[in-house]
């Protein structure tokens, strides 16, 4: 008997649904939108720089960006739900509760955070950058005048670099770095 016209899309559209984190099946549409909203938040793109090396508790996180327990489990449940964050094996904490590590899967590398991807990021950066030492921070602030193909030029090279050396994986000795690169539309008109 030949599968209907409706059965053939059903089963496509069941080839395209995937499980995620916290068992729960989307289609990758569906995903996309829930990992974009799931990214959407400082206090988000923070836990994930947190577990990206070392993998951390909900109570570990909550310390270091001194937050609720209660709301930063709300975080990492969504993190694990939109399959950014991944439990590992259970330990015993100091009392002999039970605690879950999490871990960045990195995901988050390869995800578009939407619409104001800019204005998350650079809040996210300046509450990184609290509490930091400024003498510790080293940045590059230049106006350029650039052509279109200038432009992407500049933009390739530097995300080839940040992949350069996001690759070569963490440094055993090395201590935890920020690193951001922002190029935007300059406010600065050219004189008629």
């Amino acid at each position: 008997m030949p599968i209907s016209v409706r059965g053939q899309i059903e089963f496509c559209q069941s080839l395209r649904r995937v499980t995620y984190g916290g068992g729960v099946e989307r289609d990758e549409q569906q995903q996309a939108e829930f990992a974009a909203r799931a990214l959407n938040s400082p206090l988000r793109l923070r836990i994930l720089r947190l577990c990206g090396f070392d993998a951390r508790t909900n109570k570990e996180l909550a310390e270091l960006l001194d937050v609720n327990p209660g709301t930063m489990l709300h975080h990492v449940r969504t993190l694990v739900e939109a399959g950014m964050l991944a439990p590992e094996p259970e330990r015993a904490g100091r009392r002999g509760a039970r605690e879950v590590p999490y871990k960045a899967t990195g995901l988050s590398w390869r995800t578009s955070l939407g619409e104001n991807q800019s204005v998350v990021l650079i809040e996210t950066m300046r509450q990184q950058l609290e509490g930091v030492d400024p003498a510790d921070v080293r940045f590059t602030w230049l106006g350029l005048r650039l052509n279109a193909e200038h432009k992407a030029e500049l933009d390739r090279r530097v995300f080839e670099l940040a992949i350069e050396f996001k690759e070569r994986g963490p440094d055993p000795d090395g201590d935890a770095y920020s690193f951001v690169a922002v190029t935007h539309p300059d406010l600065n008109p050219r004189p008629d």
